[in-house]
């Protein structure tokens, strides 16, 4: 069971976030499960902000990556009840606002789809795209939105 998984790893789910605007944070379409942009907040909080390869660094970006990923699990648990009823991750997409320089957005991106495999298993092999912009919403280094399959 996921949610027994989790406990194994030490994660702690945090309570998923309200959204801010005009949209709803998951749309289920079917046996699909399509999540809004998700940002790194912790506490009601932007974990940093800048851009990769000028203020932030990979590994600073790879956190906030990572307490994306837990945000993004919240919002499924609140949406499903239980991320049991996870059948599968589909699909990553993850913003990296970077540097004009920087072009190592997938670096930023791996240790998140590693948390979600090491959650998931196999079902938590996905598909993923890394895009480098030059901004994202609260001056945010990350932004990632999901695909899942559920029961």
């Amino acid at each position: 069971m996921v949610d027994e998984k989790i406990k194994q790893l030490g994660i702690k789910i945090p309570e998923a976030i309200k959204p801010v605007g005009a949209y709803v944070p998951a749309v289920r379409v079917g046996n699909l499960l399509f999540l809004s942009g998700i940002l790194p907040f912790r506490e009601g909080k932007i974990l940093r902000k800048g851009k990769v390869g000028k203020e932030i660094s990979i590994q600073e970006a790879s956190e906030d990556a990572i307490q994306t990923v837990l945000n993004a699990l919240a919002v499924v648990k609140d949406y499903i009840g239980s991320l049991d009823k996870v059948k599968r991750c589909v699909k990553i997409t993850g913003y990296i606002a970077s540097s004009e320089e920087f072009i190592e957005q997938p670096k930023v991106l791996n240790p998140a789809s590693e948390l979600i495999i090491r959650i998931f298993g196999e079902s938590g092999r996905h598909c993923r795209v890394a895009v480098g912009v030059c901004s994202l919403p609260l001056d945010a280094p990350v932004e990632m939105d999901f695909i899942f399959e559920v029961e």
